[in-house]
């Protein structure tokens, strides 16, 4: 999400099952409540991180008390969170119980392995923080604790359960995948019965840019035939949680981060999405934001604790940084990016970057405190309960430079610890690969720290890929971009893109910025597809794309898929449906995925320049087993190119074989020869 986003009972124990709980524990120190003031240094934040127990996919959330109708001081519960949880990857859970009258004098459970540590009543009573420490000897079941207060008891229940088998799932990405970008509600509506639940009156309008569509996870799953035919391998949906408002189809305005939304189906929906995925050999990556809330989340106006938040609503700064681009020397137009330079510079104090880590996003989405240790484990445990309760991949990390780095380091440790093979990316919006690599992981920068990401989304490249094709820059801008993959420590594994949910769809902007018809906007993304899909990196495509549909900026950009719903006039996920112009893009990109599997070196070799200059960019992907060369000509003219191979990886071959594309090519006296029609993309194999 870019920095414009639009505002937008009975206490006898219950067992389940009589087995020992297999797994092996992870140890460390238990803390007192005294441990749990500001974070003073990382070491005590790393230790929350020990602290995750896992919830099986098979139990659901236990009925909690309901609220007292009657007014007075007895104590009720009506939520608790984590609402499940996990036996045998470590010893203690942190739970946050949510109710009235809550001031516990003692809280204890039923269960002899389940030992209650230390209590924190907050909020006038409508909170309870309980520590809660589980031996390796628990059995599945369900704990049943009880909460003595001064005016009455009350109780809660956790489902507990051991931990289910990990093999084919958490499969992690790798270069030979490929991410399709999905957006739920727009993509294809499975279970009309959902469009309209019972607490979102009036959100469903299909007729309104900004209003619930009806997509959910059911239609996703319907239509995986359609994406395992397209040739991807790996879904991202935008986030599936809670949303608050009837405009928050987008996802990004959670209200409950331990629930799906309703307009999307529920828990077992993504469930089954997840294991219908895996079992056509296909993964999915998670959307979690992690910086905010949605700004009709419950806690905005009865937090937890005083700071669980940066500010409050009626006090708060904004997440924008007070720089202006002059700072650095650069013109002041305006940006699409906030000036991420401040984080990253070691001569910036504070005052110039802390508006990025403790604003209010667009001073609207309300800012979490991860360096409060409390907080921190609420979302260490909600992002390890979403791991295992779905056995999703990996987790696509939103407006990541807007969280501290610290909370981040700590946050993968937790992560890693249970799932080694999981893949995170993050999202940092800015065009400086300066600036975006120091933010990847693997490597310390000058505050010390790792952040621990696996691979960053390639913004700087998107931002090349757009100038080249959209508005005619040098060709040669794709190399000098390239130039900086020495600033990565894995650059062949970042994530490369040319059109997300955030920006105008590359179909509609490349017509609108040369002034000419559909058909060059159309010309002008299969250009996109084919260097996206021969580059160094991880590819992600924006659904829709793959047909060519247009798309102005957000909502424009957000428009149903066609044929999603049963009452559309055409279904573009079937041959039959689409017009001659979605097919010709469809089976352009379904040549240049097949070529991808069928030549692993698309995918993983390594790139080498061979020629570059104002309209022709001219590279080698090289491995053991092949050579490859792809020839692009962004010239409006034909163009004749003699290169010499000499003391490059292809001064051996002794010719070419077309792979795909219009270009023709031949190697004479260790000399590339080609000649490139207009506006092409051509992929020989060197022999």
């Amino acid at each position: 999400m870019n920095k414009f986003w639009p505002p937008r009972t009975a206490h006898s124990q219950t067992l389940i099952s009589t087995e020992d709980a297999p797994g092996s524990q992870l140890s460390y120190e238990p803390a007192s409540w005294v441990g749990f003031n500001r974070c003073r240094n990382f070491s005590l934040l790393v230790f929350f991180v020990c602290c995750a127990l896992i919830f099986s996919p098979s139990l659901r959330p236990a009925q909690q008390n309901p609220a007292p109708e009657k007014a007075g001081n007895e104590p009720a519960v009506t939520k608790v969170e984590p609402p499940t949880w996990r036996i045998g990857l470590s010893s203690e859970v942190m739970l946050l119980i949510s109710g009235h009258n809550l001031q516990a004098n003692e809280v204890a459970c039923n269960l002899p392995t389940v030992t209650v540590t230390h209590t924190q009543s907050a909020a006038a009573g409508t909170y309870l923080f309980v520590w809660l420490k589980i031996a390796t000897d628990t059995r599945s079941g369900t704990a049943v604790c009880r909460i003595t207060t001064s005016a009455g008891k009350t109780s809660f229940e956790l489902p507990l359960a051991s931990r289910s088998p990990t093999a084919g799932k958490f499969h992690g990405l790798s270069q030979s995948d490929v991410i399709y970008l999905i957006m739920p509600d727009r993509f294809a509506n499975g279970d009309p019965t959902n469009d309209q639940p019972a607490d979102a009156p009036n959100s469903y309008d299909r007729a309104n840019p900004r209003a619930y569509h009806g997509g959910d996870l059911r239609g996703i799953r319907e239509h995986l035939p359609y994406l395992k035919d397209l040739g991807v391998t790996t879904l991202w949906l935008t986030p599936i949680l809670k949303n608050g408002a009837p405009q928050d189809y987008h996802g990004y305005g959670a209200v409950d981060l331990y629930a799906v939304d309703p307009h999307l189906g529920g828990i077992n929906d993504y469930q089954q999405l997840v294991s219908a995925a895996h079992k056509q050999e296909m993964k999915i990556v998670f959307d979690a934001v992690i910086n905010h809330v949605g700004p009709n989340h419950p806690w905005v106006k009865n937090p937890p604790l005083p700071d669980w938040f940066h500010g409050t609503s009626a006090q708060h700064t904004d997440s924008a940084t007070p720089l202006d681009r002059t700072f650095y020397g650069q013109n002041n137009q305006p940006s699409t990016n906030d000036s991420f330079e401040a984080l990253v510079d070691p001569h910036a104090p504070p005052r110039l970057s802390k508006n990025l880590t403790q604003g209010w996003f667009v001073n609207v989405l309300p800012d979490l405190n991860t360096e409060n240790p409390v907080v921190a484990q609420y979302l260490f445990q909600n992002s390890i309960w979403w791991a295992e309760t779905t056995g999703l991949d990996g987790y696509r990390l939103d407006t990541f430079p807007y969280v501290p780095r610290k909370f981040w380091a700590a946050w993968h440790l937790a992560l890693r610890r249970l799932y080694p093979n999981l893949t995170t990316i993050g999202e940092v919006f800015h065009p400086d690969p300066s600036v975006t690599s120091f933010f990847m992981g693997g490597q310390r920068r000058y505050d010390g720290i790792d952040s621990g990401v696996t691979t960053l989304f390639d913004f700087p490249l998107y931002f090349t890929l757009r100038d080249v094709l959209q508005h005619k820059a040098p060709a040669g801008q794709i190399a000098e971009i390239l130039r900086h993959d020495s600033l990565y420590n894995r650059s062949d594994s970042l994530v490369t893109f040319f059109g997300n949910h955030d920006v105008v769809r590359l179909s509609t902007a490349a017509s609108d910025a040369t002034g000419h018809s559909q058909d060059q906007g159309l010309k002008t993304l299969q250009l996109a597809y084919g260097l996206t899909l021969t580059l160094r990196g991880i590819p992600q495509l924006y659904f829709g794309d793959e047909i060519g549909m247009p798309g102005g900026p957000d909502p424009d950009n957000r428009h149903d898929f066609p044929g999603g719903w049963s009452d559309d006039p055409k279904n573009a996920f079937t041959a039959d449906g689409r017009t001659p112009q979605q097919q010709k893009i469809f089976s352009y990109v379904q040549t240049l995925l097949r070529l991808r599997r069928e030549h692993p070196v698309l995918a993983q070799g390594r790139l080498w320049h061979l020629a570059s200059d104002d309209s022709s960019y001219i590279f080698e992907r090289d491995s053991e087993e092949e050579k490859v060369i792809v020839a692009f000509n962004n010239s409006k003219e034909s163009r004749q190119l003699k290169i010499p191979l000499k003391d490059t990886p292809v001064q051996d071959a002794a010719g070419l074989t077309t792979l795909l594309g219009e270009a023709y090519g031949k190697i004479v006296d260790n000399q590339l020869e080609l000649m490139m029609p207009p506006q092409s993309l051509t992929i020989f194999i060197a022999d």
